[in-house]
């Protein structure tokens, strides 16, 4: 009962700064679909994947796709400024925007969920602090996000994100699958692709300080603050996974004459977030 009447409180705060809400939604914290043709039965493909690792299982229930769409078309309707948006002079587009925001949160919540999994499992060398820092921080930045600016200048990261998350998810996909490891070669470009990510958000957020639109000042420094950590980790973690020259105990222990092909040697795979996957059997 106490669940349900906080979960109330927070559908009231969320409709209030929101507006209505999509019709076939009816919880914040539930998300219960009450639409008649959701269905209560998984597919039957669903049940034979057990075996995946969980994080192979976000490919199937993450939408950045959607997301990526929707605020795109959201912002452009909106008529919005790509170098300074305020909260509350594009209306309607506003809303649309808060409302993608919202279930960006969200799946910065399923990505916190997947940290905390992995401890509970006891997979702690799975996990680098690169990796906690980011989806822990980004949860709680973004529950701050939707409380205070909820749209305007706040929509070009998860923009951007919501692109680098397509690319993450479908390599994650591919890498299920053995046949496919000789065409995954790109992994180190994913780092890159996320650090040009954090520069370009950060050249976005400085923009709105040098020419102001009314977007709070003190979030917009907050932002261009914290970017710097993820250039900064991220820079660490690319240039200690790709950069760095192998061991010599490693060299020695690589057969003679056998080749590493496409720079995927026989070794555990290092995520593009800083997560050291399981090596595939």
């Amino acid at each position: 009962e106490h669940l349900k009447a906080f979960d109330n409180e927070v559908n009231a705060f969320l409709d209030n700064m929101f507006g209505p809400r999509a019709a076939g939604t009816s919880s914040s914290l539930t998300l219960e679909d009450n639409r008649s043709d959701s269905g209560g039965t998984p597919p039957k493909e669903w049940k034979l994947m057990g075996h995946v690792q969980y994080r192979h299982i976000l490919v199937f229930i993450s939408f950045p796709s959607s997301m990526l769409w929707q605020l795109i078309l959201s912002s452009w309707e909106g008529g919005y400024n790509l170098q300074c948006q305020n909260l509350d002079s594009a209306g309607e587009g506003d809303i649309r925007v808060a409302k993608v925001l919202w279930w960006y949160y969200f799946s910065k919540l399923v990505e916190f969920l997947d940290t905390i999994f992995f401890v509970l499992r006891k997979k702690t060398s799975q996990i680098t602090f690169l990796h906690v820092y980011h989806h822990a921080s980004m949860f709680n930045i973004w529950w701050c996000v939707l409380n205070w600016i909820p749209c305007g200048q706040s929509f070009f990261g998860p923009t951007l994100n919501s692109f680098i998350h397509i690319l993450m998810y479908s390599y994650y996909g591919l890498s299920v699958f053995p046949s496919m490891h000789k065409y995954l070669w790109w992994k180190k470009y994913l780092t890159q692709a996320q650090l040009v990510q954090f520069v370009l958000t950060i050249t976005h957020t400085l923009s709105a300080v040098v020419k102001p639109c009314g977007f709070p000042f003190g979030c917009l420094i907050f932002q261009s603050s914290y970017m710097m950590t993820l250039v900064i980790l991220f820079l660490n973690f690319y240039v200690q996974t790709y950069r760095r020259k192998p061991a010599k105990k490693e060299m020695q222990e690589q057969p003679a004459g056998k080749e590493v092909k496409n720079g995927l040697p026989k070794a555990p795979f290092i995520a593009a977030n800083g997560v050291t996957n399981k090596k595939v059997q």
